[in-house]
């Protein structure tokens, strides 16, 4: 997890995405105990109030719970809400942005199409062949 002080995002946005990642990612899993925000705050050196924030937000949103004398943990079915969120949102911000540039620059549709399948394809494989790393 990793916090970028150079970015016009708010630092406990950031904490809160990047508490996302991971449960998208599987790094948390649904009913585990999430990091307390003393961990986070040590860990990325930030205010423990911002990393506090950052988790409240995910409270909020209904993606994490706060049991009674116990830590946080990840609520059931978050993994697969976050996942239609970021299809939902981010998916469709790429694609959109890709259209525009690829009209912009006079890049056929036949062509975007073609490169993306090319690219899913091989990214796929590398996945399969295990040599996949983000």
């Amino acid at each position: 997890m990793r916090i970028d002080f150079n970015s016009i995002k708010p630092i406990y946005i950031q904490v809160a995405e990047a508490i996302e990642d991971d449960i998208v990612t599987g790094k948390l899993k649904e009913g585990e105990p999430v990091y307390s925000q003393l961990i986070l705050s040590r860990e990325l050196g930030i205010n423990p109030a911002t990393a506090a924030k950052g988790i409240n937000q995910l409270v909020s949103k209904g993606i994490l719970e706060k049991q009674r004398g116990l830590s946080m943990t990840v609520v059931t079915g978050a993994t697969e809400r976050l996942l239609k969120e970021r299809r939902d949102t981010e998916i469709m911000d790429l694609a959109e942005k890709l259209v525009d540039a690829a009209l912009k620059v006079g890049v056929t549709k036949e062509t975007v199409i073609k490169e993306i399948t090319r690219l899913f394809e091989s990214s796929r494989e590398n996945q399969r062949e295990g040599s996949y790393n983000e």
